[in-house]
């Protein structure tokens, strides 16, 4: 079966898109640690991050890049963490997370609870 973020990219789940290219997709983290919180994933379904090969690694990174340095535009802050975490997901993918300190990556703290028309304008402003 498909991972929910398979379904994402197949357009049967709806998503904040921010960017895609033929390999590649980024959208909004619906609990979000902060405004801009943005998952980046491989189109091709893998399970473990360092399962990717190399090229699809070096690619994604790459993709990533270019939202971080969007995100980091649009949201003023200093810098954005790239963070591999999470188990509920089978599908191998990166959390860009905008910080202005090292508590901001947190996954513990409480997430944001933001209404659609914000995640909206939150994906427009950083749409790519």
């Amino acid at each position: 079966m498909a991972s929910i973020f398979s379904r994402i990219v197949a357009g049967e789940i709806p998503c904040y898109k921010v960017a895609e290219d033929d390999k590649y997709f980024a959208f909004l983290d619906i609990n979000p640690l902060a405004k801009g919180h943005t998952l980046v994933i491989p189109k091709q379904e893998v399970d473990y991050y360092f399962d990717l090969d190399d090229e699809t690694l070096a690619g994604m990174t790459i993709f990533a890049k270019r939202v971080a340095h969007k995100i980091k535009e649009q949201t003023g802050c200093k810098k954005v963490a790239m963070v591999v975490l999470g188990l509920e997901v089978a599908h191998a993918h990166i959390h860009l997370i905008p910080m202005n300190s090292e508590n901001d990556v947190d996954f513990r703290r409480e997430k944001l609870k933001l209404t659609p028309e914000e995640f909206n304008e939150i994906a427009a402003s950083l749409a790519l």
